[in-house]
């Protein structure tokens, strides 16, 4: 054994060395990194370490260092493939450094540093915890990095992408150790609240986000029996985790009243064995990193398949405020070596070498030591295959997914991950503009990753060209019909692609194409026709949970630029003015002032002129006076506003077309082509009747006369109306006839709309009226808006109006039922068959739901996510669906209501300071079920049924990734439904007998139960812990069969 201190090795300071607190050595062994109270991280080249004493050694001692934290660093870790350094410091900040190939800068001008060697450089600044971070490990794959801090908090991040994947706050106090299980199983926390927790998780994917981590990572079981009346006075609980994945060394345990390092056992999870001989406690403890043999091993090696070196054993160190190093061994009850007074303060950090023959020791003195031990002093190394051999019993070269149980189980998880790699692969393709159809043969991907078979004979998805040459390529000499238009798709998009402009300053820049849009512009509430199920452009959908809506800025309600730039974007180039710096971007100015008006130019945005009007001033509609109200309306509940008397009132049969031209007066509305208009015409006088008539193309065709003011007129293809101020309603058929007799209300009319046969009425005391004009008749009977109006919470008060609610849209759809919206933007829909007022959208949702604002609005998109047959029940797939895009539609209003009131940023602070009390550990996750929920139990009572299947197997997926088994089996339950029934049994059940969910037919909102359950059955298919529910279902729908994969043509969204 050698000891070797070089006085060199420390981080030096003015007047003293600076306390090391890590230290730790790379994968290769040539590198080791330490850490400071100087705030500085050095990395230090091992070669030179053992070459203190030689003169003639000339090769550099440091290779770098690297001063990016604000305070003391109190850990530093390389990753398992040494491609990254990672530190953590009381900043609250975690450093990522990558060495790069370029060389290294030079050294700041003023320092004392050498020169650095290797150039590292800082690639990402982890922002997580909330205090100081005390302990970094990586897993053994280098999937994950976890952190841990003086916040109580655990907080996992990506070792790809380092995004922050998930925070776990179980401990209750300062957390000061981390240590991975070799097999890639478990890890585990060392905290002040004398407690040792493990944690299961499986390694993430390269690409994982935190949505995907939802039931990853969940604790394992939690030890504190060695740990009762432990100080807390040690600056750390470093723990260690053995190379052969059995035990964790546990410093700062407690043996009766000795200071021990606990030994717990795996599985059991208990602790037996306690390492006493330290007279403090114990700030840390490593195992080294390899196995040895008891005994000397045969020089050829291995005889009759077993080793001759004796047993195998495992070689831990501890060190802590005893200021003592002592190595042990599982062979033997006492330590192979004690090192006493190794430094004048405690001991910090210990790291080994790779080959586990050198151990570095880092102290609060200032003093990095190092302790290399012979051959054969702490046994003999024993050969990696038996490491590895050691921890296959533990499943590590396994994934930690399960598994499966049976050939079934396998099949319909490949099925499964089949439907979602033609889903996934379809859609990149048609965004890069190469998408071919796939072979129905081609194998499934694993892992995401194809084979080089696959690869071979289908077009690369990821818009670069195939590799494969083209004499290779069968039937290369006979080009289909199909491949010529495909080739004129590539070549129009590779066009598009290299489109040249040309800036005023002569550069020429590729302009950016864009490749998809959400298409949710308008609704299709009052006209469903419009964005039918069988649109033609499919947006690419992700129907993964979004973040949640980010309200960290005030929000005004128009963008830069006003209302040009909302309506037509704000990407246009900006005309430089006068004053005015290029360099200097408009975004990045402070908008102190009132906001300049623009316009759209020949050139770009440039700021607006005043102009003269062409045709003069343009009149506004003139009120005569208020309607004639009766005073007891305000002892009503409700109380609505109502319009006052217009000297005219116009309304075209297709909306929106006098809005394209803004006609200002009747004549030019009338010489519009193809539409009809109707005017309506109140007198001067109150006692004059009122005149009202239709034209089309400037040609009257019909005409009456009505003894009051008109307040409000509707119609549609099928009928006209018109509401006057003594609360009567007149219907005319298009040619002018009267249909009904003038209907009396108790209350003048505030809101008329019409959709189809069906005409609405809402009076100004909040009394719904919907009639069929057809039937002559009313769904149901009128209703009050009283209830949603906030009436339950507020009190009434007798001569003044309270503050409440104002309804903002009322609508029907095709099959008459009304959905109001208001200004606090709830949405509501009537329920004619239960008689009650349902909320579909509530700013709840948007503050709290992973699912709000995700790209599922686009009703034109939904088929994009379709699991199984598009087809209906009643075998129609094309045409105007009932309800389309009403969820939607509301969703999207309560967004703009609750952003203009400036009540989101509250809600939004609320929900974000809940998430850190105890008890809302699982909130976000909880409150995106139940929003899903809420979407299906809507789609389901409004009969949207491209609405209710795409929610469905989000839910579905939702429910798979969190193992929510209950749920799971009750939702496959009620999809069932009377699917395996026999038909007179089943015949005879239905009388009488439960709707929707619990209805025994063979369809649900308008679609094949059979065919439903077969996507949910798919999805949840490859959720093996799940498999033991699903494949049952999967048998009985004839998931399981082979050539079910090669011929079913499924798609599930990726």
């Amino acid at each position: 054994m050698r000891i070797t201190k070089p006085s060199w090795l420390s981080h030096k300071g003015e007047q003293k060395d600076f306390e090391v607190y890590s230290c730790h050595v790379s994968p290769d062994g040539k590198r080791l990194a330490t850490a400071g109270g100087d705030g500085h991280v050095r990395v230090w080249s091992v070669e030179s370490i053992f070459h203190a004493n030689d003169p003639s050694y000339t090769k550099p001692r440091q290779l770098c260092h690297m001063s990016h934290h604000l305070g003391t660093i109190h850990s530093v870790r390389f990753s398992p493939n040494g491609r990254y350094l990672a530190s953590g410091a009381d900043d609250k900040i975690i450093c990522i450094y990558q060495l790069e190939s370029g060389p290294p800068t030079i050294a700041p001008f003023g320092t004392n540093e050498p020169p650095p060697v290797e150039n590292w450089k800082t690639s990402k600044r982890l922002i997580g915890h909330d205090n100081d971070v005390q302990d970094l490990a990586w897993s053994h794959d280098g999937s994950i990095l976890v952190s841990v801090g003086l916040d109580s908090k655990v907080v996992i991040w990506s070792g790809h992408t380092f995004e922050k994947l998930k925070v776990l706050g179980n401990h209750q106090s300062h957390v000061k150790g981390i240590t991975f299980d070799p097999a890639n199983k478990f890890f585990a926390t060392a905290s002040d609240d004398r407690t040792i927790k493990i944690f299961r998780f499986t390694p993430p994917a390269p690409n994982a986000t935190q949505h995907d981590m939802v039931n990853n990572f969940q604790l394992e079981t939690t030890i504190n029996s060695p740990f009762k009346s432990s100080p807390l006075t040690t600056y750390f609980r470093r723990c260690s985790w053995s190379p052969d994945g059995n035990h964790i060394a546990a410093a700062n345990a407690v043996n009766g009243p000795v200071s021990s390092v606990a030994i717990i056992e795996r599985s059991r999870w208990d602790s037996e064995i306690n390492l006493i001989g330290h007279e403090g406690p114990t700030e840390v403890c490593m195992f080294s990193p390899r196995l040895f043999y008891t005994k000397k091993p045969v020089e050829n090696g291995v005889a009759n398949g077993h080793s001759s070196g004796g047993a195998l054993v495992t070689v831990i160190a501890s060190a802590g405020q005893d200021k003592t190093l002592s190595v042990w061994n599982t062979n033997t009850s006492r330590p192979v070596v004690i090192l006493q007074d190794l430094a004048a303060k405690s001991i910090s950090d210990l790291a080994w070498t790779p080959d586990g023959q050198i151990l570095f020791a880092s102290s609060l003195d200032g003093g990095i030591i190092a302790v290399e031990f012979e051959t054969g002093e702490l046994g003999w190394v024993a050969n990696l295959e038996e490491t590895d051999k050691a921890l296959s019993k533990y499943g590590a070269s396994r994934k930690a997914m399960g598994i499966a149980e049976d050939v079934d189980g396998l099949q319909l998880e490949n099925h499964s991950k089949e439907g979602e790699r033609r889903g996934a692969e379809s859609r990149m393709g048609a965004l890069m503009g190469d998408f071919h159809p796939l072979p129905k043969d081609a194998p499934p991907a694993t892992n995401g990753v194809r084979t080089s078979a696959a690869t071979s004979d289908a077009p690369s998805t990821n818009g670069q060209a195939d590799t494969q040459p083209e004499k290779d390529k069968p039937d290369s000499d006979k080009p289909a019909p199909e491949e010529e238009s495909a080739d004129k798709a590539a070549q129009r998009v590779n066009e598009l692609k290299s489109r040249v402009t040309i800036t005023k300053d002569g550069k020429k820049r590729v302009a950016p194409m864009l490749i998809s849009s959400s298409g949710t512009g308008q609704s299709s509430l009052p006209q469903s026709q419009l964005v039918g199920s069988n649109s033609s452009s499919k947006a690419a959908q992700n129907d993964a949970p979004q973040t949640i809506l980010d309200l960290s800025k005030p929000y005004d309600g128009l963008p830069e630029g006003g209302l040009a730039a909302m309506l037509l974007g704000n990407k246009r180039k900006v005309i430089a003015t006068e004053g005015e710096d290029d360099e200097e971007h408009p975004a990045k100015r402070t908008s102190t002032g009132p906001r300049a008006i623009m316009r759209n130019g020949v050139e770009g945005i440039e700021p607006a002129a005043p102009e003269p009007l062409k045709h003069g001033s343009v009149p506004t509609p003139e009120y005569l006076r208020p309607s004639v109200l009766n005073p007891t309306i305000s002892m009503s509940q409700v109380r609505l506003a109502v319009p006052k008397i217009r000297t005219s009132i116009i309304r075209p049969l297709v909306r929106g077309a006098l809005l394209e031209d803004a006609p200002s007066n009747q004549e030019d509305a009338n010489k519009m082509v193809d539409n009809v208009v109707l005017e309506a015409k109140n007198p001067l006088s109150i006692r004059d009747p009122s005149h009202i008539f239709a034209m089309k193309r400037a040609a009257l065709l019909w005409q009456d006369y009505l003894p009051r003011a008109i307040v409000l007129v509707t119609g549609s293809k099928r009928f006209w109306a018109a509401a006057c101020e003594d609360g009567s309603l007149y219907t005319w058929t298009p040619a002018g006839r009267r249909l009904i007799n003038a209907m009396i209300l108790e209350s003048q009319p505030v809101i008329l709309e019409s959709r189809d046969w069906y005409l609405l009425c809402i009076t100004a005391v909040g009394m719904c009226y919907v009639w069929n004009i057809e039937s002559l008749s009313s769904p149901h009977p009128p209703v009050s808006l009283a209830p949603i109006l906030e009436i339950a919470t507020s009190s009434l008060q007798t001569h003044s109006a309270m503050p409440a609610p104002g309804v903002t849209s009322a609508h029907l759809n095709s099959n008459g039922h009304i959905v109001i919206t208001l200004t606090n933007g709830d949405g509501y829909y009537y329920s004619p068959s239960m008689y009650s007022w349902q909320r579909l959208s509530e700013s709840w949702w948007a503050v709290g739901s992973q699912y709000w604002n995700s790209n599922d609005s686009s009703v034109g998109a939904l088929q994009s996510t379709a699991v199984g047959s598009v087809t209906s029940k009643d075998g129609q797939s094309g045409g105007a669906t009932v309800s389309a895009g009403i969820i939607p539609f509301l969703e999207r209003h309560t967004t703009n209501e609750f952003l203009l009131k400036g009540r989101a940023y509250t809600l939004q602070r609320l929900i974000k300071s809940l998430l850190s009390r105890d008890g809302f550990e699982g909130f976000e996750s909880i409150v995106s079920i139940a929003h899903l929920e809420n979407r299906i139990a809507g789609a389901l009572q409004l009969g949207a049924k491209e609405e209710f299947r795409l929610y469905l197997f989000m839910y579905a997926k939702r429910l798979g990734a969190e193992g929510h088994r209950g749920k799971v089996e009750e939702l496959i339950n009620s999809l069932l439904g009377g699917v395996l029934q026999d038909k007179k049994e089943k015949g005879g059940e239905e009388k009488g007998k439960g709707k929707g969910w619990y209805g025994k037919g063979d369809d649900i909102c308008g679609w094949d139960r059979k065919e439903l359950l077969k996507g949910v059955v798919m999805i949840l298919g490859k959720f093996r812990e799940l498999q033991r529910l699903t494949v049952q279902y999967a048998r009985i729908l004839d998931l399981t069969h082979e050539d079910e994969i090669a011929s079913d043509a499924m798609m599930v969204e990726a």
